[in-house]
């Protein structure tokens, strides 16, 4: 409730009091003889705007009777009659009026306090309205928050999204290219081994052809040259080695039969000498054997091969050394 209409309820409470209090202060007076009782003033409508006063008027107070001369006689039952009679009938008024203004209080006291409450439950009405306009606003700018967030998200998600699949496309062309390289590598390295496997090939093709191949086996003469010379070396070389196994059958036979001075160390030298003789001997044989062999190419047509490389040997150099298996290539390496 305002503070205006607490202030009107109090003042209207407070006349209504003070009118109570003159109503039982104030009795009627009764009125003199041979004088009627002063008429009261009418009370003034209620116009509905607020409590109505009392309708009791200065000039409508009886006015102080003269004193009558003590010569006058007493009222009479009658007049007394009367009298009490419009006392009683200005008191019921009285009644009625202070009934009318309390009543006039109640509805202007209910109006005041209707009205209290419909601007309290205006302003209450108000006062929700603007919390829920708020309440409405601040959600409003939380879902204006939470969708800007959302967005936001989405776009820095998208963004690494488009960040790691351009990452993967680019391992992917990598890893692509890589494999391409590789390809690309082994096909060559294929290739490469594809022409070592046919150089190899045709390598040992040619060193097959070179290991039978007769450098000589047309030239039928030539080996029949080379088959005399190595006969003739051989005989010549059995005849070395009968010389060199007699001549060291001989110094065995001369160092038994004589006795040598092992002083001057003469026995020392003798046996050094059958030594040598012996090992010449030797090599002889080893020779005869390699001109065994050579006969036995010769034979077959295969004479005059190197036994290193399988190229022909010189003619100058098979003529020169008897027998030979190596070219001077070859033999230079060896």
């Amino acid at each position: 409730m305002s503070s205006t209409a607490k202030s009107t309820k109090k003042a209207s409470a407070q006349k209504t009091a003070a009118r109570k209090a003159s109503a039982k202060k104030a009795p009627a007076k009764k009125a003199p003889a041979g004088r009627a009782p002063a008429k009261k003033a009418p009370a003034k409508k209620n116009s509905g705007k607020g409590p109505v006063k009392k309708a009791v008027a200065k000039k409508s107070a009886p006015k102080p009777v003269k004193k009558l001369a003590k010569k006058a006689t007493a009222p009479t039952a009658a007049q007394k009659a009367v009298a009490a009679k419009k006392a009683a009938a200005a008191k019921a008024k009285a009644a009625a009026a202070a009934k009318a203004a309390k009543e006039r209080d109640a509805k202007v006291k209910a109006a005041a306090k209707a009205k209290a409450a419909a601007a309290k439950a205006k302003a209450a009405a108000a006062a929700k309205a603007k919390k829920e306009r708020d309440a409405r606003a601040k959600a409003a700018a939380k879902d204006r928050e939470i969708q800007r967030k959302a967005r936001e998200k989405a776009a820095a998600e998208a963004k690494k999204q488009r960040e790691i699949d351009a990452k993967r496309k680019a391992i992917e062309a990598e890893k692509l290219r890589r494999l391409r390289e590789i390809d690309r590598r082994n096909h060559e390295e294929l290739k490469r081994q594809e022409r070592r496997d046919v150089e190899e090939r045709r390598r040992l093709e040619t060193l097959e052809r070179k290991m039978h191949s007769k450098p000589y086996g047309n030239d039928t003469a030539f080996l029949e040259e080379l088959r005399g010379l190595l006969l003739e070396t051989r005989e010549a070389t059995n005849v070395d080695i009968a010389v060199m196994e007699s001549e060291a059958e001989e110094m065995l036979v001369d160092r038994e039969r004589l006795e040598y001075d092992d002083e001057d160390g003469s026995s020392v030298a003798s046996d050094i000498d059958r030594d040598q003789k012996k090992d010449f001997a030797t090599l002889l044989r080893l020779k005869v054997d390699e001109i065994d062999v050579a006969l036995a190419r010769i034979d077959d047509g295969s004479y005059g091969r190197c036994d290193e490389c399988f190229e022909p040997i010189s003619r100058a150099r098979l003529l020169a050394q008897l027998p030979v298996f190596m070219c001077v290539s070859c033999r230079a390496s060896v």
